[in-house]
């Protein structure tokens, strides 16, 4: 998500102007609310899946070049570099999007640290722990990161010698591998999240869960 939808960071010391607290905690609230949403919401994971399904088709297109010299096809010369270039049209703005999507995280993740330091509210703070969207970032990127080791070995393990050609194989093991990094990188989010909500948070216990409902 473009940097440019997230909230600004809070002001300096000496420009800040709220009147008294509550206004100071709302617009907190509104802020680490909006980071929160843009950080783990459900749209992030499906734009996500979505970068590794262009990322699938486009290394789906380049390994059609492969599969046609390897079935000696006339049209290779023509189709070839056609298809190499559809494959990386298609393959390097998915990766682009990608980078992107985790350098905002970083973004994000200074922002919320900012508006956090600013008060303490622990009856607010607590929705930033987010633990069913967390939960739904980890369990789905497993998912799909174990879906991505078993395309990647099972496209070796059981290629045969005049039934599964080369680009078969490197078919199968590059989308395995796309997958498996897709998921690793949705582990690693929610892991990352759970972490930071010990770090700055504090661990959810009794006491904490009473504190949000003072």
């Amino acid at each position: 998500m473009p940097c440019r939808t997230l909230p600004p960071p809070p002001p300096p010391a000496y420009l800040r102007t709220w009147p008294d607290r509550n206004a100071l905690l709302y617009d907190r609230g509104m802020a680490l609310d909006a980071l929160r949403r843009r950080s783990l919401g459900v749209h992030r994971i499906l734009l996500l899946w979505l970068f590794a399904l262009g990322c699938v088709i486009g290394w789906a297109l380049l390994t059609v070049p492969l599969e046609m010299i390897e079935d000696h096809d006339p049209m290779a010369f023509v189709m070839g570099p056609l298809c190499a270039v559809l494959g990386l049209g298609a393959l390097a703005p998915c990766v682009y999007g990608v980078v992107v999507g985790i350098r905002n995280d970083r973004k994000t993740r200074e922002l919320t640290d900012s508006w956090l330091a600013l008060d303490s509210h622990p009856a607010s703070d607590s929705a930033l722990r987010s633990p069913a969207l967390s939960l739904c970032w980890l369990l789905s990127s497993l998912l799909v990161c174990a879906l991505g080791l078993w395309a990647s070995f099972a496209a070796a393990a059981y290629a045969e010698p005049g039934r599964d050609s080369y680009g078969d194989v490197a078919l199968g093991m590059g989308t395995g591998l796309i997958l498996w990094l897709t998921g690793l990188i949705g582990i690693t989010k929610a892991v990352g999240h759970y972490r930071w909500a010990i770090r700055k948070l504090g661990p959810a216990g009794p006491v904490a869960e009473a504190a949000t409902h003072r």
